[in-house]
């Protein structure tokens, strides 16, 4: 077995990039540059099936999660005796080719899409993260956040020593922390390194947040949910293999049917002796209502729901709570699509296409100048002036965060002659961080702190603007209220955080004991704290 890590960059090099906007031309707060929307933290993908070629698997996996984080993209594969990762930043059409799948040879492999919030957006933070472990080696994706990062670190610290150097976290994310733990642990009586199956159940109970783990050795391919199944994970069969994945669309494409999600608290391993369930922690459902408003993508079905449905549900209880006087129901393309088509279906209103959408402007087109900055949202939209001259809209987006896209469209409505602008939004007012994988503003720059919704409206130039309710929003999940993390609608955080003190985004500061560990937050969590 190989011990060395072997770890491939594209084209040989191991670029230090600065921080690369997130963009996939799917999402509405997408539409202004200068507008930083709600960010999620990964998409994973796994599997296992001896005879297929689980890199190009691999690679149609992620494709699908593409949505999920679009700044890295790596793949592992193991082909029994060694682990080979090859990965670079960029979408997954841009770091993988034929050559450098054909490269990857093996049984199992893991898969991993990258947006980073913690450490920066690095090749040495892109993922599957190695570590070379007492029996062979170990690479592990991760979506979610963590909550305890600088108790990982210390316990990391503390692992023992390799041939007289102390075992240290080589790059700034949570994810490392984790593998290390997985790749260090010991037998308490002989000293022994132990297996990865055998320090996954003594690992995993110490790790406090938000966490979908797929993770594989030389033989074996892992998965593992946190005990409140914040962040989707499903399980999947091939005919000859098994699949596991943030969402079934990543199954779909690879041709795996769906058997069920992983379930909370539940670590699983598959190798050619089957498929193994245990448990390391009870269940304590609490999974992301935002998912459904805003992060998986329609075709996704968590917790036994479907998201497209629940997102027209969404719509449908919007026009209940919040009706108005108007001639044309349009959405923000494209996430706030399916809140738009309940709205008009319970509403009675028609539902038209308002807005074209430049389909090619994606994550990497060309900020403009500071002469053009005025071209805003036009880059990626223009109205539709024949449709909307003239009309009372309802323009209906999944939600706000600092307001400055909702702002330049109702602009760009009404100067496309619309004759009234009414707002709707399919999620309440967001108020708090999340700790748990969405990269949201500080509170400072959360417009609904410091505004009441007629204010926002006033702030948006819209006639009038108004959201759906908190227990309208759960009840169009169908998944009961204590069983979803609604948190940054509410502030109830499903998983006790630690003293504001270790919530900042640069706690972790260099020295010689411990690297700098930046912790796996929005910028501005340890404020929500501050100032409740």
């Amino acid at each position: 077995m190989s011990h060395n890590p072997l770890v491939l960059p594209k084209r040989g090099t191991c670029p230090r990039l600065n921080h690369v906007p997130r963009g996939d031309g799917r999402l509405s707060h997408d539409l202004d540059p200068g507008e930083k929307g709600p960010r999620d933290a990964c998409g994973v993908f796994g599997v296992w099936a001896p005879g297929e070629e689980v890199a190009k698997l691999s690679y149609y996996g992620l494709y699908a999660l593409q949505h999920r984080g679009q700044e890295s993209a790596g793949i592992a594969v193991s082909d029994g005796s060694k682990i080979l990762v090859f990965k670079d930043m960029g979408l997954v059409s841009q770091v993988f080719d034929e050559t450098s799948l054909s490269s990857l040879q093996g049984h199992l492999a893991v898969g991993h899409n990258r947006y980073s919030t913690t450490g920066a957006s690095t090749w040495e933070n892109a993922q599957p993260t190695f570590r070379a472990t007492g029996h062979g080696s170990i690479a592990l994706g991760h979506n979610g956040n963590l909550v305890n990062t600088a108790a990982l670190a210390e316990l990391v610290a503390e692992l023992p020593t390799d041939h007289g150097r102390r075992q240290r976290a080589a790059v700034t994310n949570d994810t490392d922390l984790v593998t290390a733990l997985l790749a260090g642990q010991r037998d308490a009586t002989t000293g022994e390194p132990l297996t990865v199956e055998q320090a996954a159940p003594i690992v995993l109970p110490q790790v406090k947040g938000a966490f979908s783990f797929v993770f594989m050795d030389e033989h074996t391919l892992y998965a593992a949910r946190d005990p409140q199944g914040i962040r989707p994970l499903v399980l999947g069969r091939l005919e000859r293999g098994w699949v596991v994945a943030s969402e079934q669309a990543a199954l779909d494409i690879v041709g795996a049917s769906v058997i069920r999600e992983v379930e909370p608290g539940e670590l699983i391993a598959i190798d050619e002796n089957g498929l193994r369930s245990s448990r390391f922690a009870d269940a304590k459902p609490a999974g992301c209502v935002f998912e459904y408003v805003y992060l998986a993508r329609p075709d996704a079905e968590i917790a036994g729901r479907n998201v497209y449905v629940s997102r027209v549900e969404m719509g449908r209880r919007l026009a209940a709570e919040a009706p108005v006087d108007a001639d044309l129901v349009i959405a923000t393309p494209e996430s706030g699509t399916p809140a738009a088509i309940g709205y008009a279906e319970a509403s009675g209103i028609p539902y038209g296409s308002g807005l074209v959408k430049n389909s090619y402007v994606g994550r990497t087109f060309i900020q403009p100048s500071q002469t053009i900055r005025q071209l805003g949202i036009r880059l990626k939209l223009n109205p539709l002036k024949e449709v909307i001259r003239g009309k009372r809209l309802v323009v209906v987006d999944d939600s706000i965060v600092r307001g400055n896209t909702q702002r330049a469209l109702v602009r760009m409505l009404r100067e496309a002659g619309a004759a009234e602008v009414h707002v709707r939004i399919s999620s309440p007012p967001i108020k708090w961080p999340c700790y748990y994988g969405i990269d949201f503003a500080t509170r400072a720059e959360l417009i609904a702190n410091g505004l009441s919704v007629e204010e926002i409206g006033t702030s948006l130039g819209a006639d009038s603007l108004a959201y759906i309710s908190i227990d309208a929003m759960t009840e169009a999940t169908t998944i009961a209220g204590p069983n979803l993390c609604r948190a940054c609608f509410d502030g109830q955080y499903p998983v006790e955080l630690p003293d504001p003190q270790v919530l900042g985004k640069d706690v972790l500061e260099q020295d010689e004991a411990r690297p700098t560990l930046p912790l796996l937050t929005g910028p501005g969590a340890a404020d929500a704290l501050r100032r409740p």
